[in-house]
């Protein structure tokens, strides 16, 4: 590669980025509703390349619209693809528009793929020793690697050049062609040869040579030592027609005839003033500071411009330069450690052997508590040569007392896992101040991942060193212990210094909120370190119970395996989608619900319910999925979960993960174990009490239908619950317009339908499939609904106004629920974000409630010092205990009281608590 000094020539791919940025970013819109996400992406990639590499020579590539030479030879080449989502096809102007105000050369050429031009002009670019960079994803162009030419892939920073392409494809970079003429490509339709894959693919051409040869040779295939082989010399001559078309429509055309070169093709000063309007209409508010508060620039250098504001984005987000220390003797620890003490606030992090919590062994920490300046604390690097560390137990002897302060002001990225790991060493981490994975889940659940790495480019504009960087990929990935010390320092102390940096970014954001520094201060943070020890205390599994229904389970599976064979008419794979298609749609002739993006009648579980409910098969099909989900998930999975030293199930709880604020988990997901049929509740059987002590479930009844009457503060569902009247049954008097004591188990089947149905914005089409019924029938119970109701309906046009002129909706307590989608030009999206609108604040606020509840019920337990009480579950609207048999009454009783004064509503909240030896005798 070039040389800093001499920037390479750079060819950006950019249907490739496109089509990643569309495919692999969650969809993004602005304020109008107009698509933003795919130009968010593909301009996020261009400026981080531009910055890593500042080319003199440099040009965008994108696909024109229209056919191209390979659908004249071959009219089936790409059929497979569906057509361009309008979501899509609308960002592809703006993005050009973009593209060159930036000042880059963007490159449309019509009769050719951007493949072809970026072939021709890395072609071109070798024959005069110049070095060219191309950035893709697209595997077809590491045919054109060579000494000159290297692909880097943007979305993980890889570079594959010579041997890099040996490494991936088993070939050298001049057998790529013929290794994708050989095995074909579904995505291209690209026919190939039926039956080669990789290896036989590899095999023919390492033991050969390229087609040409192969065609030359075929009486050799037999010979080579690959399975198959022996009848794959009579496969490729009944193929060699097609196979050579597929070579001629896998091969890159690197000889057009452009009006251009790779001289001409170099960045010019940027439209700054264009961008401005630009960046302003699609609302990428960092990109328009950074164009509106700096002077002209290049292209070339157009990333590295940073606002001179003084606010704290921009002061983040600008380039600072590290001072990274490793601490390797008692000196420099003491040093540090002063300084430590002496800080209003450090950034903590712990690095281990293992996500698992519970097997994680402590190798290193890193302290910050100025941006840039950090140090890395090593304790168990053991690789070869390792230099000589500190003692572990010496150092968590001296830190101890720090750790444990609750004065002494920590920030981390998801410290409950540092804390579950130091618990291991008998320390208990306190005096966890923020947690930057938190500050922005509540700043915006849904505007990105929290993860660091995304905060870091999202924030900061930065970079971080990946784990992959570091430690390498898939079953050779080290472990923490296993990698050099120098990289490992700078990789950990990096950690903790971002960890600063991101703090004194979110944390003004949310404090600027004062309900969202409530949710942080009052409900998050404190909860992460009731859920650390909820983790570590762990639940006690009957995994005896487990296996016999294990073996249970197998037997049913295989009968209904026989009766699905027998009804099909024919044996089949009952796990391959393909195979169940013609099942149900060609040879039985069912009719196709719905279909997949490709045209394909889908399989779904949603499809599969409503086809049997006229025809037996897709029922038997729908138990053989559900019991065979149960068997592998739940009776084989869980025995083998239970940690060897506390003989109990750990799960993760997390809190950053749904949009609404509930918590989920999982290794196992304690969220999704059935509870509709007998097979899923005897799961539930198996989480049992310890001896001497009874499992306690508590559950907040009908909370979302409180909820809504709160919130629409409609006087009829108010008066329903203040009475303590079962709300189904006086929903069906209302509707059905019968007394209560006449209301039947069917009417009060069909309100409860429609209470649960409207929470979730279902609609008169939705109801009447749920409830059997025609769709006229379910629009007349909705009318009914609404018109004994009206608070409800007024409620729902209320949030759905006020969802589209802000952007988000609210919990009862001031959490937001962003909706990215309310003013999709799609009309699918935009009404699922108008259900989203009306269902999440009630969700959200019952996520709310239970947080509330468990820290209510947490802090009582602590501050009364009560070991007979221990929380061990949180799930849905539910809190699980083991609590001692001789003190139940008493501890329940708190427990309930606690829980239904957690938070203060329009209506009563009402709790269920029950008892057993199992959590399903508890329920």
């Amino acid at each position: 590669m070039s040389s800093p000094s001499k920037p390479p020539f750079i060819l950006v791919d950019g249907s490739s980025y496109l089509f990643r940025a569309f495919h692999g970013l969650p969809p993004l819109t602005n304020t109008k509703g107009q698509d933003t996400g795919a130009i968010y992406g593909v301009i996020n990639m261009l400026k981080s390349l531009i910055k890593q590499y500042n080319p003199t020579h440099i040009g965008v590539v994108f696909d024109a619209k229209g056919k191209t030479f390979r659908d004249d030879i071959y009219p089936e080449y790409k059929a497979n693809r569906p057509p361009m989502p309008d979501e899509l096809r609308s960002q592809i102007a703006p993005l050009h528009d973009i593209i060159k105000a930036m000042g880059l050369p963007l490159i449309i050429e019509d009769g050719v793929e951007a493949d072809d031009v970026i072939g021709t002009l890395a072609r071109q670019a070798g024959e005069q020793g110049i070095d060219t960079l191309i950035s893709t994803g697209d595997k077809d162009m590491a045919q054109l690697v060579n000494e000159h030419v290297t692909l880097i892939n943007t979305m993980n920073n890889q570079l594959m050049d010579v041997q890099g392409v040996q490494d991936k494809f088993g070939i050298p970079p001049e057998l790529v062609i013929d290794f994708l003429a050989l095995k074909g490509d579904k995505v291209d339709n690209i026919p190939g040869v039926p039956g080669v894959g990789d290896k036989s693919a590899q095999g023919l051409l390492n033991g050969i040579g390229g087609i040409e040869a192969i065609y030359q040779n075929l009486d050799k295939i037999a010979e080579l030592d690959f399975r198959g082989a022996k009848t794959l010399g009579k496969k490729m001559a009944e193929y060699e027609e097609q196979a050579r078309l597929s070579y001629k429509l896998a091969t890159i055309d690197v000889d057009l005839n452009l009006d251009y070169s790779p001289q001409t093709l170099t960045p010019e000063q940027a439209d700054n003033d264009k961008l401005a309007d630009l960046y302003s209409e699609y609302e990428f508010k960092r990109w328009y500071t950074e164009v509106t508060s700096s002077q002209a620039t290049p292209a070339a250098t157009d990333s590295d411009s940073q606002s001179k504001e003084t606010d704290e984005e921009d002061s983040a987000a600008a380039d600072i330069e590290t001072d990274y220390t490793t601490i390797l003797d008692e000196a420099t620890f003491k040093q540090w450690f002063e300084r430590i003490q002496l800080a209003d606030i450090v950034a903590f992090d712990t690095e281990t052997t293992s996500l698992d919590y519970m097997e994680a062994e402590l190798v290193g920490m890193s302290f910050c508590m100025e941006p840039g300046v950090a140090a890395y604390l090593p304790v168990a690097h053991d690789y070869p040569d390792a230099p000589e560390q500190l003692s572990r137990d010496w150092l968590l002897q001296q830190l101890k007392p720090w750790l444990e302060d609750a004065s002494r002001i920590k920030v981390g990225q998801h410290l409950k896992y540092d804390k579950n790991v130091l618990a291991n060493y008998d320390i208990t981490l306190d005096g966890i101040g923020f947690d930057t994975m938190l500050e922005s889940y509540v700043l915006n659940s849904t505007g990105s991942r929290h993860d660091m790495d995304t905060l870091a480019q999202n924030y900061l504009n930065h970079r971080t060193v990946h784990y992959e960087e570091i430690a390498g990929k898939g079953a050779k990935q080290l472990t923490f212990n296993q990698i050099e010390l120098e990289q490992a320092a700078f990789y950990a102390a990096e950690d903790a210094d971002i960890t600063l940096r991101l703090h004194e970014v979110l944390w003004p954001k949310v404090a600027a909120e004062d309900t969202l520094k409530k949710i942080l201060q009052e409900i998050e943070v404190p909860l992460a370190s009731i859920l650390a020890r909820m983790e570590q205390q762990g639940v006690l599994i009957d995994s005896q119970q487990l296996s016999q229904q294990s073996q249970q389970l197998a037997t049913r599976i295989m009968e209904l395996e026989k009766e699905v064979h027998e009804m099909a008419g024919e044996a089949f794979n009952l796990g391959s989608t393909k195979q169940l298609q013609h099942i149900l749609f060609e040879k039985m002739e069912l009719p196709v619900v719905k279909k997949t993006p490709k045209g394909a009648p889908s399989t779904s579980e949603e499809v599969l319910q409503e086809l049997a409910l006229d025809y037996p098969l897709p029922a038997l099909i729908m138990e053989y999925r559900g019991l065979t989900k149960l068997k592998n998930t739940y009776t084989d999975k869980l025995p083998k979960m239970i940690n060897h030293r506390t003989g109990r199930v750990h799960t993760s709880y997390h809190q950053a993960v749904t949009a609404t604020g509930r918590l989920s988990s999982t290794d196992p997901n304690l969220q999704n174990i059935p509870i509709r049929n007998e097979e899923g509740r005897r799961v539930r059987k198996a989480f049992i009490a310890r001896e001497g002590y009874k499992i306690v479930a508590a559950d907040y009844s009908q909370i979302e239908l409180r909820i809504m009457a709160h919130l629409s503060g409609d006087k009829g569902l108010l008066d329903a619950f203040a009475h303590g009247k079962d709300i189904h049954r006086a929903t069906a008097s209302e509707v059905f317009n019968v007394a209560e004591d006449d209301v039947t188990d069917n009417q009060r089947r069909s309100a409860k339908a429609i209470n649960f149905g409207l929470i979730y914005g279902m609609s008169a089409f939705g109801l009447a499939k749920q409830l059997h019924v025609s769709r006229q029938e379910a629009q007349e119970y909705m009318d009914l609904y609404f018109k004994r109701y009206p608070g409800v309906l007024e409620y729902m046009d209320r949030t759905r106004e006020f969802a589209k002129e802000h952007g988000y909706v609210e919990t009862v307590f001031g959490r937001r629920l962003y909706l990215p989608e309310i003013k999709s030009s799609n009309g699918a999206r935009r009404k699922g974000a108008e259900r989203a609108a009306i269902n999440a604040p009630m969700q959200g606020t019952a996520a709310d409630v239970i947080k509330m509840a468990m820290i209510q019920v947490d802090d009582w337990n602590r501050s009364t010092d009560n070991d007979d009480v221990v929380m061990i579950m949180q799930v849905h609207d539910e809190l699980v205990f083991e609590i001692k048999q001789d003190t139940l009454d008493t501890n329940v009783a708190t427990i309930v009281e606690l829980m239904e004064q957690a938070a203060t509503l329009s209506v009563p909240l009402k709790v269920e608590a029950g008892n057993g030896e199992n959590w399903e005798e508890a329920h």
